[in-house]
């Protein structure tokens, strides 16, 4: 039985797929489309995430939703492929992490993306997205402080955190990184590696 991964990879959904391209996981990719409100609706579907939104997976009969808790899954469970950390500290500094990046930063993140690209024009409000990126200010500086000195979130190097983060920041350089050169460099270095490239990739097939 192989792992599922339900999802375009323009969505949520490409944060599982690049943690399974790290780990070197062998999956199948069902491109469920977050607009595809048939499919969405299923009850197959619903069975896997009564959300009705993407991403869900099934990994060997355990059925999971919310792209975060997956990507944290599959680091967890094949700890030999390196995501998760290593020292006894790490696996708390990864919930850390990745909590921040749900709570801290990707509300704001999504604000500012809703008022200036996804929601049809008569429906955004450009004070709603600017006064997003103006509080997104802050948690930037938090970032380029903890990359200052060292190339990932965690000493042990590159985990599911720095994966989380930058999946989560996708949009950094809209949304002021060129005023926070450590962040954008540790960005680059995340996005820049092949498993990222890969689950890319993956966008121009759909």
């Amino acid at each position: 039985m192989t792992l599922k991964i339900y999802g375009v990879a323009a969505s949520r959904a490409i944060r599982p797929l690049w943690a399974a391209e790290e780990l070197g996981i062998p999956y199948e990719h069902i491109p469920v489309h977050y607009q595809d409100t048939a499919a969405l609706n299923a009850p197959a579907f619903r069975a896997l995430n009564p959300n009705g939104t993407v991403p869900a997976i099934d990994d060997h009969g355990l059925v999971l939703f919310e792209s975060l808790a997956i990507t944290l899954h599959l680091a967890r469970t094949r700890p030999e492929g390196g995501l998760w950390a290593a020292s006894a500290a790490g696996p708390s500094q990864i919930l850390q992490w990745t909590l921040w990046a749900a709570t801290e930063i990707e509300p704001l993140a999504r604000q500012w993306f809703h008022h200036t690209s996804f929601l049809p024009p008569e429906q955004r409000r450009p004070e709603l997205a600017e006064a997003a990126r103006a509080q997104l200010q802050t948690r930037l500086r938090v970032l380029d402080q903890q990359v200052e000195e060292q190339p990932y979130l965690l000493a042990d190097g590159f985990t599911v955190a720095d994966l989380n983060l930058a999946a989560v920041l996708q949009r950094l350089a809209a949304l002021g990184g060129e005023h926070f050169p450590h962040a954008t460099a540790w960005h680059q270095r995340c996005l820049g590696r092949p498993a990222a490239q890969r689950a890319m990739a993956l966008r121009q097939l759909q």
